[in-house]
């Protein structure tokens, strides 16, 4: 046989046997084919037989978790009894009731009792399901999943079911955490385990807060409608449903039109959910009428500014509680009735009236309460204007600086910075008492230059401004931001003598029991700058009353106080003080645009005069005392005070030796040097390295005062 022929041969021989290899055994090639399905499918019959025996596990914990829930609940007459929230009544300084703040309570409607049209009205919107699951709703859930992996939000409703609404209103808080989330679930399969459905709908409509204090539907609608729920319309119903997911928002009486457009989204879901007629869809919302608010007294400015303050002063207690304040109602009518008669039109007022320990008399945060709450007098940043200038005048007067001192009134530049005069004139040279009176620009600028613009800071803090105060040129005319009821602390602390003051609402807390939780203590008092300063500064801001840019603010007996008027006439103040009471007043727009005529001296200083003639009336005239008794390092030298008899004082000869009292000898001197005089021989020591060494501090030569400038 050929060589060709033979491997032939052989290659059909190998042929052969791996075909034969192929038909007794699965090929390498086939069998990944076949074994990677089969294994998945595996581990899927797995997956499915643990994650069924898990969700089995599950379910039975939840059940036991359940179970034990509605054996822990209270029954349904202890709940029943039960309110929400605490009762807080709010005295004036006289005792009279000021305010009862806190929920308000109507007749309890058992279930018969509830209008058809408002049960369904709250199913529609809040809850579509509530008679088929079993407090958790599934669809819901699962929607809300599928919102938090998509980002979507097209769902109307949150995913709290009426059962989980109720449970947590009576059992948990409003914090949105994972555990409380859990838990909330639970509780409302346990109401649905305990109660029946009618149950748990007249509990939900029976305590849930529908705003302004109105915790469920009949007070809602006594505040709303001034009718019993008994009574409601399908519109009425409609609005209160529509209050649930966001009470003050929704609110009829702080916004009309959205309370109707969320009505309008009730009355739709009820239609899609036939529970009324398309007829009935197309009620007018508009049309219903609200109970008409009688305008609330702006106490309530003074209210939520001091209620805040229970949290600290008071340990943690739910009992009904009496707030004992320093507010005296009639200074606090004629505190609105100057703000409303005198503030402009289009803008906004504040005032804040101290008695000389802080104590507020009247406070006023805006025009309108009901319009709105924004309370002006203690939470608004606004510019003093010239008013800061007193921070500026304390400064110069602790420097040195006298009312009477002769400054100048000339164009200026400080860093770039060139002031310039409201009536863009400068007067050239006048004193510090006229300056101040007038408001002059460019002298304040002057001063502030001189003793530094951190040192005037620095007084505004002594004074009581916390905000944030700049330290650049320009802070010297107020252009820092700070609250009405600050600038008047700090006024208030001159009226005080120079002690600083704290302004202060609440007198005392007592419990249900007549029990004292709180007294107010009286702080120790803190002299901020000498008698003589004081004295400067109360001189200076009553010549701006009797002949300066406050004459507006005159009430015949002694005013103090200063103006302040911001750039293009976007903020008004005067604050000044009479009598012992200190009272400051702003006025201006929210938005911060100018108001036509707006200045510290006119509207703002009539509105304090009008006020102040009634806060004082009671109370004897008191003259300022504005006489300066200057320190020693400030009064000049008596000239005459060397010519006496040279027996009875030191004095030193021609030749510069010391003479004692009553010797015509000369001293030696205590250096052994003939003719070096001993006071004016070097020290052995400096004076760091004494004090150091004595580990006290050394009196030390006062710095002689600067002279005025004039620049």
């Amino acid at each position: 046989m050929s060589k060709r022929g033979e491997r032939l041969q052989n290659k059909g021989a190998r042929g052969q046997r791996r075909a034969a290899a192929q038909r007794s055994a699965p090929s390498a090639a086939r069998r990944p084919d076949n074994a990677q399905p089969s294994r998945l499918r595996r581990w899927f019959k797995r997956g499915m037989l643990w994650g069924g025996a898990l969700a089995l596990l599950g379910l039975v914990f939840l059940a036991f978790a359940v179970g034990f829930a509605a054996q822990s609940l209270p029954s349904y007459a202890a709940l029943k009894a039960t309110q929400p929230g605490q009762t807080i009544v709010v005295r004036a300084r006289d005792g009279r009731e000021l305010v009862e703040i806190g929920p308000s309570f109507g007749e309890w409607l058992d279930y018969h009792e509830i209008p058809e049209n408002m049960t369904n009205a709250m199913i529609a919107v809040e809850d579509k399901r509530f008679h088929s699951h079993l407090g958790v709703d599934p669809v819901r859930l699962t929607g809300a999943l599928i919102e938090g992996v998509t980002g979507s939000r097209a769902r109307l409703g949150g995913t709290s079911t009426i059962s989980q609404q109720l449970a947590r209103n009576l059992f948990l808080n409003n914090n949105r955490s994972f555990d409380r989330k859990a838990r909330e679930a639970v509780l409302a399969m346990a109401l649905e385990w305990k109660f029946s459905k009618q149950q748990i709908l007249e509990l939900y409509l029976n305590k849930v807060y529908f705003g302004g204090g109105a915790y469920g539907i009949d007070s809602a609608s006594r505040k709303f409608f001034s009718h019993p729920a008994t009574e409601l319309s399908v519109a009425e119903a409609a609005i209160i449903a529509g209050l649930v997911k966001a009470p003050s928002h929704y609110s009829p009486t702080a916004d009309v039109q959205a309370a109707v457009d969320r009505a309008q989204v009730v009355l739709r879901l009820m239609r899609e959910q036939g529970y009324i007629t398309p007829d009935q869809a197309r009620v007018d919302v508009s049309a219903v009428q609200l109970k008409q608010q009688a305008g609330q007294n702006s106490v309530r400015y003074f209210t939520d500014w001091v209620l805040p303050q229970l949290d600290i002063i008071l340990p943690e207690t739910y009992e009904p509680i009496e707030v004992w304040t320093t507010l005296d109602i009639g200074m606090q009518r004629a505190a609105t009735a100057a703000i409303e008669a005198n503030t402009p039109s289009g803008a906004q007022g504040a005032l804040v009236s101290l008695d000389r320990d802080g104590a507020i008399l009247a406070l006023v945060g805006g025009t309108d309460y009901v319009a709105s709450n924004f309370n002006r007098a203690t939470t608004a940043m606004r510019q003093p204007g010239s008013a800061w200038k007193l921070f500026v005048y304390l400064a110069a007067l602790e420097a040195g600086y006298t009312p009477e001192d002769k400054v100048v009134d000339t164009p200026v530049t400080i860093d770039g910075w060139s002031p310039r005069n409201s009536n863009g004139r400068n007067v050239g040279e006048t004193d510090l008492r006229t300056a101040f009176a007038f408001s002059i620009n460019t002298v304040a600028a002057q001063l502030g230059n001189e003793v530094g613009f951190g040192t005037v800071a620095s007084m505004a803090r002594r004074f009581g401004i916390s905000s944030d105060v700049a330290t650049y040129p320009s802070m010297v005319l107020g252009s820092s931001e700070v609250r009405v009821i600050e600038m008047t602390q700090a006024f208030a602390g001159i009226s005080a003598k120079g002690v600083a003051v704290q302004p202060y609402g609440i007198t005392k807390v007592t419990g249900a029991s007549g029990d004292v939780l709180y007294r107010r203590e009286e702080p120790r008092k803190v002299q901020q700058v000498p008698d003589y300063v004081v004295a400067g500064a109360t001189d200076l801001l009553q010549a701006a009353v009797q002949t300066g840019t406050g004459r507006a603010a005159q009430i015949g007996r002694p005013v103090a106080g200063k103006t302040g008027t911001t750039s293009s006439n976007k903020d008004g103040w005067f604050i000044g003080f009479s009598s012992g009471i200190t009272t400051g007043v702003w006025m201006g727009r929210d938005d911060a645009k100018p108001v036509a005529g707006l200045q510290g001296g006119r509207a703002p200083a009539q509105a304090f005069a009008a006020y102040m003639r009634y806060a004082v009336k009671d109370r004897p005239v008191e003259e300022f005392d504005i006489t300066l008794e200057l320190p020693e390092w400030q009064l000049e030298p008596d000239e005459e005070a060397l010519f006496g008899e040279p027996d009875d004082y030191y004095y030193i000869d021609e030749q510069g030796n010391l003479v004692e009292p009553g010797r015509r000898e000369p001293v030696p001197s205590p250096f052994g040097i003939e003719g070096e005089r001993g006071p004016a021989a070097p020290p052995a020591a400096s004076q760091d390295f004494l004090e150091e060494a004595t580990g006290g501090e050394i009196p030390r030569p006062p710095t002689p005062r600067r002279p005025p400038p004039e620049l």
